[in-house]
């Protein structure tokens, strides 16, 4: 299957998970089109000064990949840096919030998928 970018439904959250500003998500491969358990699959553009807010992952794993920007993951106890190239794997009821610290957009790309 090939899904051309013009074919990708794209939407906009206000305050994602509580956050600051509107994130852009752009669903690379839509959950039906999935045979195994994701949730998610995303291109997702965070503006300057803007954060998705804190958030617990029970009964799945999320991984991001930063693809352009300057960002900080919160983990509930650490700040720590991410930049281009970077990735991040959170699970296993863990928390976690991700913030825009440069002065373009955060670009990530988000993969959610359930356990069995």
């Amino acid at each position: 299957m090939v899904r051309r970018s013009s074919e990708m439904e794209v939407e906009y959250r206000e305050k994602m998970r509580d956050g600051k500003g509107t994130v852009k998500v752009t669903h690379l491969v839509k959950k039906e089109d999935f045979q195994a358990k994701v949730r998610l699959c995303a291109h997702l553009s965070i503006p300057v000064g803007g954060s998705i807010g804190f958030h617990h992952h029970l009964d799945e794993d999320e991984v991001y990949i930063i693809t352009k920007g300057k960002g900080i993951l919160y983990t509930g106890d650490e700040a720590i840096p991410v930049e281009v190239g970077d990735s991040v794997l959170t699970g296993q009821g863990a928390g976690h919030s991700i913030a825009n610290a440069g002065n373009t957009e955060l670009e990530l790309i988000s993969f959610i998928a359930k356990y069995e």
